[in-house]
């Protein structure tokens, strides 16, 4: 039990930052009516399932880690070849990503400041004055809330920060999970009101229940499957004796994940397709503004097929942009090895290709599919908003799971080989 010690330490340092979070979401800004809060606005949807519900609370950390991702996103494709000097950045090892780290914190902040500000426009613009102050507001009461909401993320990030270095995992994921488990209840809460709590509720509305409790086990049981799932390319060195080979054979290959870009090309189409329909509703109703609404709103027949589209576009985009195969062979040649059966060069850099582009196509696929369950799950049983059947949260969670697992293991291996020279 003694060897455990650190690993029992982390896990209680975690829980007790994520305590200290949920506590900061009971925190509410101030001047903001809670009457109209708790029974008016609820325009937040997507951004919500990663503040937990802090976003619709209008807490003081409701924002979250949201401008964090998407900060993290944005330097992450401007280091590929856009920006020379993050590209260089990227490539000094452990100096490098110290800079891009601080850099990507300073842009969260600015992007927390800028996204506080416009929610609370948006929300004056849709719902009128949700100010208890007596005047009228003046537009240091939006920087205010703003900075204040600015402040939250720089909490945020900073106990994110604590959890990497002294917890279980990667703090930022670690937020985005809790944030994602912490709906979990009220999904729950909401599913037997609707099937089993009610008056007229019969055995057909309990089988729907539980039917649907047990299509949730079965999803998460595939995603896990899906998320582990690796095609490894065996590669080979010529300066290795054939023994030392056949030995190292097992550890000499290329891995790629199935789903090599997450649930980043998911983040990009829903971001994408709800950015022209949060405009539209701050907007007066008209036939033209109704059908812009019906094309990006991918509930709809039009929107959905347009969202799709998306998550191929973008999961194609993204792996070869984490993968590139040309850099790729060109390092297999650096270091004297290749792939049996293929020459060295432009045709290795081929082969990479043409098999990232299949795994691709079944990664795209399987992302489309998950991220499609809650719309056609939703509609088929007619589900509340809070319930959601799959989607980008059930993929992050499994992904942070399987992580975080592998971490614990590496962690507790270590011990054993301490303990085993000691």
């Amino acid at each position: 039990m003694a060897k455990y010690k650190k690993i029992i330490k982390m896990f209680l340092y975690t829980a007790l930052i994520l305590l200290i979070w949920r506590l900061a979401y009971h925190i509410q800004l101030p001047m903001i009516d809670r009457q109209l809060l708790s029974t008016e606005v609820s325009l937040f949807g997507f951004l919500d399932i990663f503040s937990g519900g802090a976003l619709s609370n209008y807490s003081v950390v409701a924002l979250g880690i949201s401008p964090y991702i998407t900060a993290s996103i944005v330097i992450q494709l401007l280091q590929m070849d856009i920006i020379p000097t993050l590209k260089e950045w990227a490539e000094e090892g452990e100096v490098g990503r110290k800079k891009l780290n601080q850099l990507t914190r300073y842009l969260a902040l600015a992007l927390a400041f800028v996204q506080a500000l416009t929610i609370s426009l948006g929300i004056v613009a849709a719902y009128g004055d949700i100010f208890q102050l007596g005047v009228d507001a003046n537009a240091f009461t939006y920087v205010y809330l703003a900075l204040v909401m600015t402040a939250g993320t720089a909490f945020v990030l900073w106990m994110a920060e604590k959890i990497t270095m002294h917890g279980i995992g990667n703090g930022t994921s670690m937020f985005i999970v809790a944030g994602i488990v912490a709906g979990f209840p009220y999904m729950i809460n909401d599913l037997i009101k609707t099937y089993i709590s009610k008056q007229d509720s019969n055995v057909g509305d309990i089988f729907i229940f539980f039917g649907i409790l047990l299509l949730l086990i079965v999803i998460i049981v595939g995603v896990v499957f899906m998320e582990s799932a690796v095609r490894k390319i065996p590669i080979q060195y010529a300066n290795r004796p054939a023994t030392a080979a056949f030995r190292g054979r097992s550890e000499s290959n290329i891995p790629i994940k199935l789903n090599a870009a997450s649930v980043i090309p998911v983040i990009f189409a829903s971001t994408l397709m709800s950015l022209p329909a949060t405009v539209i509703n701050f907007l007066n109703p008209t036939k033209t503004t109704y059908w812009i609404g019906q094309i990006f709103n991918y509930t709809q027949p039009i929107g959905f097929v347009l969202y799709l589209v998306l998550i191929y576009l973008f999961t194609f985009f993204y792996s070869f942009l984490q993968m590139n195969p040309e850099k790729i062979a060109e390092n297999l040649q650096k270091q004297n090895a290749y792939i049996p059966g293929i020459r060295p060069g432009a045709e290795t850099a081929s082969y990479i290709s043409r098999v990232l582009f299949k795994i691709t196509v079944v990664g795209a696929t399987y992302l489309a599919i998950v991220a499609s369950l809650p719309i056609v799950i939703s509609f088929i049983f007619d589900l509340p908003a809070s319930v959601r059947i799959g989607g980008t949260s059930l993929i992050i969670v499994v992904g942070v799971a399987i992580e975080t697992a592998k971490q614990i293991k590496t962690e507790a291996q270590e011990k054993q080989y301490r303990g085993f020279i000691d």
